[in-house]
């Protein structure tokens, strides 16, 4: 009987001995929890377990600002990672990076805060994060703390680093990509929406980024046959869901939180992600197409100007209002089968206003990601490399909306047929697209 009882007490310890040495190992690789943070001892390396937003906007915690997304940057010493995020001008406060490196936490690293010069009085502003990897970090997120190592918060949210260097990386993919800032209300300028779009596709663009907060029912299912093919790329906004947008360009004259549906933001933000993956990016609206007139692409376009201007980073393109309230008078171009389709027939619009350049004259961009730091709507804050002013019988904007000049007469406007080059195969490619959108009957 006591060698019985032996036997069962040895076999009791061995099944213990387990037990005891997991729990140990876990207490001495727990983080201990001081007044609600997370104290993570540097002789342990802290597990990532980390919480990943899917979220274009997200917000940060302990703070009065959002993320919007992080990417490598390496062009300039100092800094390896660049966040873009929409920050309350009057809370800045220090911040510090975390990094997940795989599995594990990296230490925090000093975080440089940078907002934009421009934010047109409103009380939130883009802004740049800039901060160093930690040496033997492989890292995929990042977020920003308010505390350094020692006391961290817990159930912190990270978002993706993107454009990291992998071994499959074989240069841009893409020659132009159009950026295209914000989508809001019901906008519902569909047929314009579509001939603006294949027109980009005849003059050689691959990619259109669209940021979109809102949009009527029938814009949102061409987007969609649009998405399908890849040729634009919707890229969810909804800054209405987080602050108060404005719906202009000024906090004096129209209120609000931020800037015009945080356009600034996603100028931005769409240079950084075209930064590895195209080589010339279009920054314009939807209702603005930047024509060359002397080639038919644009990639022949800029392999006349780029030779000429070789160091040149971005290309200023003049901005030309064709009033939508003039049209030409044959009717030639009043196709019967976009009668239903809501929307400017830009093809019925030829006559063209003369900037003023006594005034100040706006500018869209045609650029080299690369050179490229901080970015306004019609030029640039923090470039390398300088600019050209392109002359407009080379290349122009070709924007049929409102009269800027109204008290011209229609004589005093230039008969501009410049689109008029391009129907035989436009009008064909937006029946096309329309059709394919159930927008138009498969008979027209």
């Amino acid at each position: 009987m006591e060698s019985s009882d032996k036997t069962l007490r040895v076999k009791f310890l061995i099944l213990l001995l387990p037990v005891l040495i997991f729990i140990t190992f876990i207490s001495m690789k727990a983080p201990s929890v001081i007044n609600g943070f997370t104290t993570i001892s540097h002789k342990a390396v802290a597990t990532c377990q980390a919480t990943v937003s899917e979220e274009s906007i997200t917000p940060l915690k302990n703070t009065k600002h959002f993320l919007v997304s992080a990417y490598v940057d390496q062009r300039k010493t100092g800094h390896d990672i660049r966040i873009i995020g929409i920050f309350r001008r009057d809370s800045i406060q220090a911040l510090h990076c975390l990094f997940c490196c795989g599995s594990h936490l990296s230490t925090t690293t000093a975080a440089t805060t940078l907002q934009h010069s421009d934010n047109f009085g409103f009380a939130f502003v883009t802004t740049d994060v800039k901060c160093q990897i930690p040496s033997g970090c492989s890292a995929t997120l990042v977020t920003l703390v308010t505390q350094p190592d020692g006391h961290l918060s817990p159930n912190l949210t990270f978002i993706p680093l993107k454009n990291r260097k992998t071994g499959e990386d074989r240069g841009p993919k893409f020659n132009f990509t159009v950026c295209i800032s914000n989508l809001f209300g019901d906008y519902n300028n569909v047929l314009q929406f579509a001939q603006t779009l294949e027109m980009y596709r005849l003059l050689g663009v691959n990619r259109v980024v669209i940021y979109k907060t809102s949009c009527s029912p029938d814009l949102d299912h061409l987007l969609q046959v649009y998405s399908q093919d890849g040729f634009v790329e919707i890229v969810p906004w909804p800054i209405d869901k987080h602050l108060n947008p404005s719906r202009g360009w000024q906090f004096s004259q129209h209120g609000g939180d931020i800037h015009y549906f945080g356009q600034l933001t996603t100028l931005n933000e769409c240079i950084y992600r075209s930064m590895e993956r195209s080589h010339y990016v279009l920054l314009n609206d939807i209702d603005e197409i930047i024509m060359p007139y002397q080639h038919n692409t644009l990639m022949s376009l800029m392999s006349f100007l780029q030779p000429q201007h070789p160091d040149t980073g971005v290309f200023l393109i003049e901005n030309h209002i064709f009033p939508k309230k003039h049209f030409e008078p044959s009717g030639r171009f009043h196709l019967p089968q976009w009668n239903e389709v809501p929307g400017v027939n830009i093809l019925e619009h030829i006559y063209r206003e003369e900037p003023s350049r006594k005034i100040y004259h706006p500018y869209k961009m045609l650029l080299q990601p690369k050179f490229i730091e901080q970015t306004s709507v019609h030029e640039l804050l923090i470039n390398d490399g300088p600019r050209y002013k392109v002359p407009p019988e080379v290349c122009r904007i070709i924007h049929v909306r409102v009269a800027l000049q109204g008290s011209l007469k229609l004589e005093e406007l230039h008969v501009d047929k410049r689109l008029w080059d391009f129907q035989e195969k436009l009008i064909p490619n937006v029946d096309r697209m329309l059709r394919r959108a159930g927008l138009l009957s498969s008979e027209t």
